[in-house]
């Protein structure tokens, strides 16, 4: 697989759905659903997974493709392949909050290794290289990359006190109590994917998530820590997270920088 390829292609796209989904966010209102599952989704969610898939199959037709606004994708069990999550964090982009992010990723043998994670109300863009590293490129933003710069988690956290961020939008007691067992310094709060780059440029040492999310929420972002020397690990027995699961249903997590000393029960 030419990485170098993939990457750019997967970066462009996410650029352009950012486009679109940024045009959709500035107008007075749009429409607001609830899907089956009772999670919102917006025509912004819809035109940017049309894009995004459109062009991912004609770019990379052999790979079979995830993506969370398409059901009839969830139903495979895979090893390898790209997965789609074109508007992640919908409840800040209805409450216009801007923590929301475009996520593209292509995880091989269940892991996650290449990924493009964009928050367009932000202005951050961030992705993996095919040299294997992790960069945020600074914007404006065109057709070929501009000024990047390579990005590292911290490398000496201090486990006496460490920068925490936590889900914006489905903040529980679970992970209060977790939290509450480190020595925090600060705490932070995001929506969406930002939370893995907030660890994956050292903005933050540790992300626990103790609630449900899908793999399409996670593999961009995951992908780029890895990329910065990071870790995603399985919260019951610190297994490192593995994608392709059936149902493509994550269990609870924690991202870290591997200085951090997990709690362990």
């Amino acid at each position: 697989m030419q990485f170098d390829r993939m990457i750019a292609e997967m970066r462009r796209l996410a650029l352009r759905a950012g486009d679109e989904i940024m045009k959709i966010y500035g107008a007075e209102d749009f429409d607001v659903r609830a899907k089956a599952d009772a999670s919102p989704v917006t025509e912004a969610d819809e035109a940017a997974d049309a894009l995004i898939s459109a062009g991912l199959r004609a770019a990379f037709p052999d790979i079979p493709l995830v993506t969370e606004e398409q059901a009839e994708t969830h139903g495979q069990s895979l090893s390898t392949f790209l997965i789609v999550d074109p508007l992640d964090g919908t409840k800040e982009f209805v409450q216009r909050r801007g923590d929301f992010t475009v996520n593209i990723a292509y995880v091989e043998n269940g892991v996650p290794r290449l990924g493009v994670v964009y928050a367009p109300a932000k202005g951050r863009l961030f992705y993996t290289t095919a040299q294997g590293g992790s960069v945020e490129e600074k914007g404006p933003f065109g057709e070929e990359p501009g000024e990047v710069t390579p990005i590292g988690v911290n490398s000496m956290p201090d486990n006496r006190a460490l920068m925490v961020v936590a889900s914006k939008s489905h903040r529980d007691a679970a992970t209060d109590a977790y939290i509450a067992r480190y020595g925090v310094r600060d705490m932070t709060s995001a929506g969406s994917s930002l939370k893995f780059c907030l660890v994956a440029t050292g903005e933050a040492d540790l992300y626990p998530r103790l609630g449900r999310t899908m793999e399409w929420d996670t593999a961009a972002g995951d992908a780029v820590l890895r990329g910065a020397g990071g870790e995603v690990v399985r919260f019951d027995d610190h297994a490192a997270l593995a994608y392709g699961k059936p149902g493509f249903e994550n269990p609870f997590f924690i991202a870290f920088a591997p200085g951090v000393l997990l709690v362990k029960d």
